[in-house]
């Protein structure tokens, strides 16, 4: 039976709460993506990131010329893959779909995850997971299409987007686990933003996109840094110390739930019957999941208490 601490420790909650943060992102990035180019919109969200952390930034980049290279590497994907290249992924899905689609198909992510998991953390599932996990992904389908099997080729373009998006923020969850043995989760925070930049501001160039962006803009980009951007990855990272990745990425499902919510009410978007549908089974997966880890005798996931414990960081 798990000790009462190892129970308190866990911090599923805190991964869904900033998965809803993430959630709210459309409402800023939408009207951006159908006027800017995808790497504009991201590059000056992390300029603001960059000028927020930077009391942190020193300290950070210390820290991780001092851990391993698994770290480093680790870093290094994080933020170039799951921070730069994935969120202009991701933006450039909005410029093809709806508010809601992008959001929520990238969230199919756990089937990456978990195998990720499985091969760098040595995380091992129980079979009860299965039944949180199965229903969670066939909900996010779902609720990601309206006719779930008649998919035209620019939703399929965009989901393209969107599951390479999921890929890469898959291996960030995984990665982040495994880094946060040895790093904090503020310098993991600055770590991802500051690489992140510097891998926009590459791409850039060797794409030949501008950067420039209308003054007008920078409300709606100060405001995507700060919400979905800044205050989603301290809490997210504070979280994930403590959770096993596997579990923390279905957590991650608490985004579409948050996107459907505000496409819906706020973007005025409408939902077909399935999407309703797979709505509510992907509430009802990420809320029972969370239940069951903080209640159950025999957790779903079966992993060391502390990242440090569930690697060999000294390679």
């Amino acid at each position: 039976m798990p000790a009462p601490s190892t129970r308190r420790a866990d911090r599923t909650w805190l991964i869904a709460l900033a998965a809803s943060l993430w959630g709210l992102s459309a409402i800023w990035r939408d009207p951006l993506a159908k006027q800017y180019p995808s790497v504009a919109i991201v590059f000056w969200e992390h300029v603001v990131l960059v000028l927020l952390v930077t009391p942190w930034l020193f300290g950070a980049v210390r820290a991780v010329a001092r851990a391993s290279r698994r770290t480093q590497l680790s870093v290094l994907v994080i933020g170039a893959g799951s921070s730069a290249l994935a969120t202009t992924l991701f933006t450039s899905a909005f410029r093809l779909g709806d508010p809601i689609t992008p959001q929520v198909l990238q969230k199919l992510q756990p089937l990456i995850a978990l195998l990720l998991a499985a091969l760098l953390l040595g995380e091992r599932l129980r079979p009860s997971f299965a039944l949180f996990a199965v229903p969670a992904i066939a909900g996010a389908w779902l609720l990601s299409f309206p006719e779930p099997f008649a998919i035209s080729i620019t939703s399929l373009y965009a989901a393209g987007l969107a599951l390479g998006a999921a890929a890469l923020w898959a291996a960030g969850t995984v990665l982040g686990r495994a880094a946060s043995a040895e790093l904090t989760f503020r310098e993991l925070t600055s770590l991802r933003f500051g690489v992140g930049l510097v891998a926009l501001g590459v791409i850039s160039l060797v794409t030949d996109t501008s950067v420039r962006v209308d003054t007008s803009a920078a409300g709606s980009i100060v405001i995507l840094a700060l919400v979905p951007g800044l205050l989603a990855l301290l809490l997210y990272y504070r979280g994930l110390r403590s959770t096993p990745a596997s579990r923390a990425t279905l957590a991650e499902l608490a985004f579409p739930i948050t996107a459907a919510v505000v496409g819906v009410a706020l973007l005025g978007r409408t939902l077909a019957p399935s999407q309703w549908v797979g709505f509510g089974v992907v509430l009802v997966a990420v809320v029972g999941l969370v239940l069951h880890e903080q209640r159950s005798d025999r957790p779903a996931v079966a992993v060391p208490d502390r990242a440090d414990e569930a690697i060999d960081v000294r390679g």
